[in-house]
């Protein structure tokens, strides 16, 4: 922890957090091609994008810098593994059993399965005893999000929040930030119990979007729920959502995991094995 790394996080708080990402957002979705290619460029040579794993390598064929950000790319370049896989490219940043309710942001800091997943008692109590799992996402990385294993969607719920940077510095230092933080929770029941993928928000981004449903953020207000009577069903590496401007993943599993080959603040991309085969 440094003095610089306190100061970028202290300096959020008074902060328009959703003002400033919705005015970023509209830039963003801008589809002026001078202003667009500009942005596109300046990014790719900032974070040294590699375009060749894009399915498509040139720049103009994309409608706006959100479109680019968002892009797909080709079939091969993220193979599924074996077992639980990762829905994302990034940062594990942590991962481990869930104890007491309570998940763990960064050493010294912990959250409560509970909060995150909008404060119902009894959906959190499913995951006791289980694991968890968070994939950080920076803006290099690939922004769609993928399923870490086959289930069948039961119910989405929307919980507003703040939208602090999701950075390691940031959750070095601002307590509870992935349960405080605007979020999308979206519950699945698989062959092992029940699964939480959450989608968490952040500053800068303006828009999270599932493959069910479109665009769900930005809402306001209090959290709303969305039940699904009719199946869902997505299949392993199967798409299910994407940021519009980078975040954070949060997944709970009902289940024990054993994460043998991995270690806090790992590169993993998507599609690549959290598990050995069976969990």
């Amino acid at each position: 922890m440094t003095f610089a790394q306190q100061a970028f996080a202290l300096l959020q708080y008074p902060l328009p957090h959703h003002a400033l990402s919705r005015l970023i957002g509209k830039l963003a979705e801008c589809d002026s091609p001078k202003l667009k290619n500009a942005l596109i460029k300046a990014f790719i040579q900032r974070f040294n994008v590699d375009m060749r794993e894009a399915l498509s390598e040139d720049i103009n064929a994309y409608t706006s810098f959100n479109d680019f950000f968002t892009r797909p790319l080709k079939d091969a370049a993220r193979p599924i593994g074996e077992g639980i896989v990762s829905p994302a490219d990034g940062t594990l940043s942590q991962f481990g059993p869930i104890r007491a309710g309570q998940l763990v942001q960064a050493k010294g800091h912990i959250f409560s399965a509970q909060t995150l997943l909008g404060g119902d008692a009894s959906l959190a109590e499913a995951f006791l005893g289980g694991s968890f799992a968070t994939v950080y996402l920076s803006p290099r990385d690939y922004h769609r999000v993928h399923m870490p294993m086959t289930g069948t969607l039961r119910e989405m719920i929307y919980v507003p929040g703040r939208l602090f940077s999701v950075n390691q510095a940031t959750a070095n230092h601002v307590p509870g930030l992935f349960a405080r933080n605007e979020r999308l929770v979206c519950i699945f029941d698989t062959e092992q119990g029940p699964m939480a993928v959450v989608l968490v928000g952040a500053m800068i981004v303006a828009a999270i979007e599932t493959v069910w449903a479109g665009q769900i953020t930005p809402l306001a207000g209090s959290p709303q729920r969305t039940r699904f009577d009719q199946p869902i069903t997505l299949e392993k590496g199967a798409e299910m959502g994407r940021f519009k401007l980078g975040s954070t993943v949060v997944m709970c599993f009902a289940e024990p995991l054993a994460f043998d080959d991995w270690a806090a603040n790992s590169k993993i991309q998507m599609g690549q094995a959290f598990t050995e085969a069976g969990g």
